[in-house]
């Protein structure tokens, strides 16, 4: 069976830490592709500061030149808000004989019994944790740690006038 990994989120930026993750899950969990969601509006986040084009440029321009690593502009072309199961159940009709693994950062797991048809989510797919912080996951699934001292906001802070995002 295939495997695939979905990776969403509102990319505002993206930065090497999602790019570092992503490799990682793609090798241990054997990924043939790893496909990178942008939403258009995640519904528990608050907006996203750039675009929905601008992200999905920015992601489109950080994976261009990485084997297995794409991108699905599905919920951008969705109205909002952006759901989960509505992207798993597009990919599952398109790939009906896949494994899918939902790749979600750590900072998502205490609302994650919230997500919109929940129980239904988690039959389907293979929750993978993302974890940036090295603490301790309050769920058990598979769990793919790296410290990694960014995040988007971090950047966001630091975009000029402000220090170089160097």
């Amino acid at each position: 069976m295939k495997k695939i990994g979905i990776y969403g989120g509102t990319f505002d930026p993206i930065h090497n830490g999602h790019l570092i993750l992503a490799r990682d899950a793609c090798e241990r969990l054997g990924l043939e592709k790893l496909m990178f969601v942008p939403a258009r509006i995640a519904p528990h986040k608050r907006a996203p500061f750039a675009s929905a084009g601008m992200r999905l440029a920015m992601v489109r321009a950080a994976v261009e030149s990485e084997t297995g690593l794409l991108v699905d502009d599905c919920e951008l072309r969705r109205p909002p808000p952006s759901y989960t199961i509505d992207t798993i159940e597009e990919v599952r009709r398109c790939e009906p004989d896949s494994e899918i693994y939902y790749l979600i950062g750590e900072d998502n797991l205490p609302g994650l019994d919230r997500w919109r048809r929940f129980d239904e989510l988690k039959k389907i797919v293979r929750f993978v944790v993302l974890d940036r912080t090295g603490g301790q996951a309050t769920r058990d699934y598979p769990i793919i740690a790296r410290t990694i001292d960014l995040t988007a906001a971090g950047l966001r802070k630091r975009a000029p006038p402000g220090p170089s995002l160097r």
